[in-house]
């Protein structure tokens, strides 16, 4: 059973930075992807970045030169680092597995980050 953590959410005012990690346990290392979604009140969840267990990664346009994922594959730990944030950065971030070979998709519980003044 895989199971993700996540951790590192909060309060942060607009142009300041957080750092969001999720640990994951149960996993198959190589062949997956891991990645942070997020979901605003009233709107749908959203792709913010991925990144395969290769290291290839990509980001959504509204993030990008902002955000950056890292992951650490000793540790089953991916990264988010968020600089320069803004208003409407703010949402529940979800981490999320997935491995295609396995038909395995899963969801951490969520944190939240609320960028405000």
């Amino acid at each position: 059973q895989v199971r993700l953590v996540e951790s590192g959410g909060g309060v942060v005012r607009p142009g300041g930075s957080l750092r969001l990690s999720c640990a994951a346990s149960g996993i198959i290392p190589g062949g997956n992807t891991m990645g942070w979604y997020r979901q605003a009140p009233g709107s749908e969840r959203e792709l913010v970045a991925q990144i395969a267990s290769g290291s290839n990664s990509n980001y959504a346009d509204s993030v990008k030169g902002r955000f950056t994922i890292s992951r650490d594959n000793a540790k089953n730990t991916v990264y988010l680092q968020m600089n320069a944030l803004k208003p409407e950065d703010t949402a529940v971030y979800y981490c999320n597995f997935v491995h295609i070979k396995l038909g395995w998709n899963y969801w951490g519980q969520g944190t939240q980050l609320t960028v405000s003044s």
